[in-house]
């Protein structure tokens, strides 16, 4: 498996996690007695969201510019 395949695959599920860890927060924010764990248990997926997120922008910006520099690089 590529590694960028093995990146994609993983921010989905990062992003299955995160909706549930919203919902959870959500109904836990609805109960009389709250919890502070449970308020950031959406940040860790968030975090790693945000990590894979960065790398999937950066990937064609990263590709196009090592394509020129390999072109230039020949000349």
């Amino acid at each position: 498996m590529n590694w960028n395949t093995c990146i994609r695959q993983i921010h989905r599920w990062l992003s299955i996690a995160f909706t549930v860890a919203v919902i959870i927060n959500v109904v836990a924010m609805a109960q009389e007695k709250q919890a502070i764990w449970v308020g950031l248990l959406a940040l860790f997926p968030l975090i790693l969201l945000l990590l894979t997120g960065l790398y999937l922008f950066a990937l064609p910006h990263a590709a196009k510019w090592r394509s020129v520099r390999g072109i230039s690089g020949l000349e």
